[in-house]
């Protein structure tokens, strides 16, 4: 299939289309980050006036998945109409796109936009309640992709990997922080499903093989602290967990609000592709195997 990928510089982009540049025509988006990928890149900026239609036009996919918008936290409750623009208006204006052109159509969303005061996993049919600007424009982009077309695919994620400036996922915080001797803290009251971003890349294209269509939480099976997220990394690469001091979140210094409980269900998901999705460890495995196999060095060459 012919494959759009916006954000494709980015964590979830340059993974994705990693892991399916050999079996697919993969089309990555970027503003021009990109300058040695093994696929084509189209370079815009898709805030711009007539870029998503262009961009649409000139690539003619399949499939699009859009995997850009603005994800930092502390920047969004800096430059709020940044925000929107980049995790509502965008991601409706591709959609309005994609089903005028029969175009299937993936967005990515977030975990964050529950407010974290359930004890039990969210599911799907659960209210959402954001607490920070993202999270809140983020569920804002939800609805307006489903009102553009009610046919699309929206995935909620938490996900992990190696990505191209080597900052950009917690793993990779704990990894940097631990193999350069700084003590760094992990919040013991923060929990989450983490995912190999592989895995979720892979499972976004079974979704779209498999003609699936609505909202689904796509996370890891199993639920854990971002302090025990951190010693798994720590143990797995041989490296000091003692350098991860336990910390709440309570006494943080960050702006933006946090949830204390984003754990997902994952049963419908499972249920609609007939699969049992990865274990955590298998996750953590295979992370590992990469840095062993000099990936992350290959993802760094593409800037």
């Amino acid at each position: 299939m012919k494959i759009l990928i916006t954000g494709a510089s980015g964590l979830l982009g340059i993974n994705l289309a990693q892991e399916t540049m050999h079996a697919h025509e993969i089309t990555g988006v970027d503003r021009g980050k990109l300058v040695h990928a093994p696929f084509p890149i189209l370079k815009a900026d898709l805030l711009a006036p007539g870029a998503v239609d262009s961009v649409i036009e000139t690539a003619r996919p399949d499939w699009v998945i859009n995997c850009a918008a603005l994800a930092n936290l502390e920047e969004c409750e800096n430059n709020p109409e940044l925000a929107h623009r980049l995790n509502t208006d965008m991601p409706a204006q591709l959609a309005k796109a994609c089903k005028s052109h029969g175009i299937a159509y993936v967005h990515i969303s977030t975990d964050a936009v529950f407010d974290g005061t359930s004890i039990a996993f969210y599911k799907e049919e659960d209210e959402p309640n954001p607490l920070s600007l993202y999270s809140k424009t983020k569920l804002e982009g939800e609805r307006a992709v489903f009102a553009e077309d009610p046919n699309a695919i929206i995935t909620r994620v938490n996900f992990y990997g190696w990505s191209l400036t080597g900052r950009r996922s917690l793993a990779e915080f704990f990894f940097h922080n631990l193999t350069h001797n700084k003590s760094m803290s992990g919040f013991t009251d923060v929990k989450f499903c983490p995912m190999l971003v592989n895995d979720t890349a892979r499972t976004l294209v079974k979704m779209l093989q498999k003609g699936l269509n609505g909202l689904y939480h796509l996370v890891g099976p199993q639920a854990m602290s971002k302090y025990q997220f951190g010693v798994e990394i720590a143990r797995k690469f041989g490296l000091r967990d003692g350098e991860i001091s336990p910390k709440s979140i309570n006494t943080s210094s960050l702006n933006a609000r946090r949830s204390n409980n984003l754990c997902l269900s994952i049963n419908k998901i499972s249920t609609d592709l007939g699969q049992v999705l990865p274990e955590f460890s298998t996750g953590l495995n295979e992370f590992y195997t990469q840095y062993q196999q000099g990936y992350p060095q290959k993802i760094h060459s593409y800037q």
